[in-house]
């Protein structure tokens, strides 16, 4: 079983899969079990939310 993610290597993993640049050799690593689930959690809120904000933001500079 590989070594698990810290959190700071689970946001950089999940971001850069929403970016869709992620090396096969690291999508292995993280299917054998390398994510920590509550990691996993945390980071999708954090970047619900982050992904709101800009969202509101270019509302905002677009209307005004």
């Amino acid at each position: 079983m590989p070594n698990k993610r810290s959190f700071i290597g689970t946001l950089v993993a999940i971001a850069w899969s929403f970016v869709g640049l992620r090396r096969k050799k690291d999508f292995d690593v993280d299917a054998d079990g390398a994510f920590n689930p509550v990691y996993v959690i945390v980071a999708a809120l954090l970047g619900v939310a982050v992904f709101i904000g800009l969202l509101r933001l270019a509302v905002h500079l677009a209307l005004s």
